[in-house]
């Protein structure tokens, strides 16, 4: 028994690739955006995870 499949009307693909690629594009950004803020952050704080102490004399 074979089913009758109708091809995809174009216009319809269309609008859902272009809304795809637009989440995708604003997704990578808020990506980005969090990788630099944590590289950023990294940054900041020493390596062997002590704060700044200093001697109190």
């Amino acid at each position: 028994m074979e089913q009758n499949k109708q091809p995809r009307k174009k216009h319809k693909d269309a609008g859902r690739e272009k809304r795809l690629k637009a989440a995708l594009k604003a997704n990578m950004g808020r990506r980005k955006a969090q990788a630099r803020a944590r590289s950023a952050t990294a940054q900041d704080v020493p390596e062997n995870g002590d704060e700044a102490v200093q001697d109190k004399d």
